[in-house]
């Protein structure tokens, strides 16, 4: 089905572009002058949450695993999908929430001042985009995770054309040919007792 290429499709790029982000500054730290060797502090977002990379790599490695799933793992795959998408979205609320938090390790690391003394070394802060894209690919990920959940159901299982026919077979082809002896001797008969 159309649905299953566009959905499979659409988890494969959100984490793709969840792991982008991730790679790309979310904050950047600027220090008041004298405070450290630069001015300007930067944080990814693997830097501010660790666990994002391997959350983006789980929704890439679901999209593959849905092309063969069958239906009632498709469904604990969409779910799967849907949390995945939450758990990007939570890490992003809580970075832009309290950015300078989420920059404090990355001060000390600078300034070699932790805690409280670091707000007179810090002259702002600022949010990038990136972050805000991160955000979108966890909405798109929750909502596809959903979708799979309610369409996946309807998707033709992988594999089928593959499988050994269960219903009655002549015994032997009218004219026998190649093919039909290699889909005789998948249906576990031997083409050559006909001959």
């Amino acid at each position: 089905m159309r649905s299953k290429l566009w959905l499979l499709t659409g988890v494969a790029l959100a984490g793709a572009a969840t792991l982008y982000c991730a790679t790309q500054a979310w904050v950047v730290v600027d220090l008041v002058s004298g405070a450290a060797a630069f001015e300007q502090l930067s944080a990814t977002g693997q830097e501010l949450n660790q666990s994002i990379s391997p959350i983006s790599l789980a929704a890439l490695a679901a999209a593959i695993a849905l092309t063969i799933a069958g239906r009632a793992f498709r469904r604990v795959l969409g779910v799967l999908v849907a949390l995945l998408g939450a758990a990007v979205i939570a890490i992003v609320v809580a970075v832009l929430t309290d950015p300078t938090a989420g920059a404090a390790s990355r001060v000390a690391e600078a300034t070699g001042l932790s805690g409280a003394s670091q707000g007179a070394l810090i002259a702002g802060v600022q949010v990038t985009g990136f972050s805000y894209g991160a955000l979108c690919a966890g909405v798109v990920l929750a909502a596809l995770g959903v979708l799979i959940v309610i369409l996946g159901g309807k998707w033709r299982t992988a594999g089928r054309k593959y499988e050994p026919e269960t219903g009655p077979r002549s015994s032997s082809p009218a004219n026998p040919d190649r093919i039909s002896d290699w889909e005789s001797m998948n249906a576990g008969d031997d083409p050559t007792r006909h001959t």
